[in-house]
């Protein structure tokens, strides 16, 4: 299933508290994603359910599994009613299947534009998550893959922040983009001038479609 987005999908990654979910929704983002770990930014399954309890219907939740056992992928997904699942790490065929055919939406986060080639006619995966990680400098190595016309997955790419969005939103044919470290006072803290200037980038770069859509839709 693919996600609801009116323009340029801007995500917010690993949020860790009510109020910073609350803003980046108010500063225009479509969507925040929550870390269920184990990493730095790891949140508690109570937590985001306290927190998705405050965000308007229309904000797009993301919950991001690090080489998690899909039973408890869908478990999480389900119970908390995210729209979307972020599967990154080790994830075998099978159990990208199994997730793929019981929760609305699946973002495969890859590290390499080969594995995005691998990736791309995969049916168990909706969208693609470029790079796997907060280093903006590892975007560099996907430009090929973003401006290549075969290409048939739709990308959100990560890693991006307020002084390098503008670029790849103006240079290439992007679903959306989503920001982490480039963000943030320290993991899982957003600084609120830096979030609010990463959208309002992002919003400003967009160049819509003569369709009046944004990014590639399959």
């Amino acid at each position: 299933m693919r996600l609801e987005s009116d323009g340029l999908f801007v995500l917010i990654s690993g949020v860790t508290s009510e109020a910073d979910a609350l803003f980046a929704v108010a500063l225009g983002a479509n969507g925040v994603s929550f870390d269920f770990g184990p990493t730095e930014r790891q949140i508690s399954v109570a937590l985001a359910h306290d927190i998705l309890r405050r965000l308007p219907p229309s904000v797009v939740t993301v919950g991001v599994f690090h080489s998690e056992m899909p039973e408890r992928v869908v478990e999480i997904a389900n119970g908390l009613g995210l729209a979307a699942v972020q599967l990154d790490g080790v994830t075998s065929t099978s159990a990208k299947r199994y997730v793929a055919e019981r929760v609305r939406c699946v973002i495969r986060a890859v590290s390499s534009p080969e594995e995005a080639y691998a990736h791309d006619t995969d049916a168990s995966i909706d969208y693609l998550m470029v790079p796997d990680g907060d280093d903006p400098d590892g975007l560099r190595h996907f430009e090929g893959y973003f401006a290549d016309p075969l290409v048939f997955r739709p990308v959100i790419a990560q890693g991006l922040g307020p002084e390098n969005v503008a670029h790849y939103v103006g240079s290439f044919d992007l679903f959306g983009v989503a920001a982490l470290g480039a963000i943030e006072s320290s993991p899982g803290v957003k600084d609120a001038v830096k979030m609010g200037q990463f959208i309002a980038r992002a919003r400003e770069s967009a160049q819509p479609r003569s369709d009046g859509a944004m990014g590639r839709d399959a």
